[in-house]
């Protein structure tokens, strides 16, 4: 327990701090340190390249070792934020995304409101030589940035997360007006049930010919999971999406659609709405 802190005292809700592949123990230990100074308990590690626990991190943790203890391991993102509602991907430099960036106090302002609300949420860190992979980043809500140099752009990993700790605190302190009265909350979709979502559509399209070229796929499917992952799904939603899928595979497999005529170019450029695959009378009307 640290310093000058009650026995008694419930530890403040606040967001997950997840490490990717962390190469030091030493790093984890200022990350624990970091997150301990501005009341962060919640720290998750996936696959640390030195294995788990370490000496090193709890030396390097300074007395944080409420942090070290109870840190939890993962082998991949999306266990590690499974169960987690909205998550911010932190990067230092320009992605091949739509998703919004945010600065730290915007950030932390709008982890603030939902964790007040009863969401779950987390922030997720990259490697210290090359932080995190594009499909990384897809897998996160929003983008979080720093504003700095951009001659010198670098950050250590217990820097990044100090500086996010600190945003956190700060946004709590902060006199904000709030309306009288708001829209009813509906809760947003856990990580785990989107992935499961993601997973049935690429499933759906693989076998109804949709990734054509084949050398566009991964292309095509990382456009997809951006464009859902930004959609901000409730649990509801989640379900709905996942029923209307089902229900074109069963129409599908009964023979009432035609496949992707590839021989047209396939989907590859497909972004006009309205279009619709040829029947198989050739009689150019929509199957369904």
């Amino acid at each position: 327990m640290p310093e000058n802190q009650s026995p008694n005292k419930k530890p403040e809700a606040g967001p997950a701090i997840v490490l990717v592949e962390p190469q030091l123990g030493e790093n984890i230990g200022m990350v624990a340190r970091a997150m301990a100074n501005f009341g962060l308990s919640d720290l998750r590690l996936v696959s640390p390249r030195d294995g788990w626990p370490n000496e090193r991190a709890v030396a390097a943790a300074s007395r944080a070792d409420h942090v070290i203890e109870a840190a939890r391991l993962y082998d991949s993102v999306e266990a590690a934020v499974a169960d987690l509602t909205f998550v911010y991907a932190t990067t230092a430099r320009a992605r091949d995304s739509f998703k919004p960036v945010r600065e730290p106090e915007t950030a932390a302002a709008n982890l603030r409101a939902r964790i007040g609300a009863g969401q779950s949420a987390g922030i997720l860190f990259g490697r210290e030589r090359f932080g995190l992979s594009n499909e990384e980043v897809g897998l996160a809500d929003e983008i979080v940035t720093f504003p700095v140099d951009p001659d010198f752009a670098s950050l250590n990993i217990a820097q990044a997360v100090l500086l996010m700790s600190y945003a956190w605190r700060m946004a709590g302190s902060a006199d904000v007006s709030k309306p009288r009265f708001s829209a009813p909350e509906v809760p947003p979709a856990r990580k785990e049930d989107l992935h499961r979502l993601l997973e049935h559509l690429e499933t759906s399209l693989d076998r109804n010919g949709y990734f054509y070229p084949e050398h566009k796929r991964e292309a095509l499917a990382q456009k997809l999971r951006t464009m859902l992952t930004k959609a901000g799904f409730s649990e509801p939603e989640v379900r709905t999406m996942r029923g209307v899928i089902r229900s074109f595979d069963y129409v599908i497999a009964k023979g009432g659609l035609a496949p992707a005529d590839k021989a047209e170019g396939g989907h590859a450029g497909d972004d006009a709405p309205g279009d619709a695959d040829p029947a198989p009378d050739g009689t150019g009307k929509p199957a369904l």
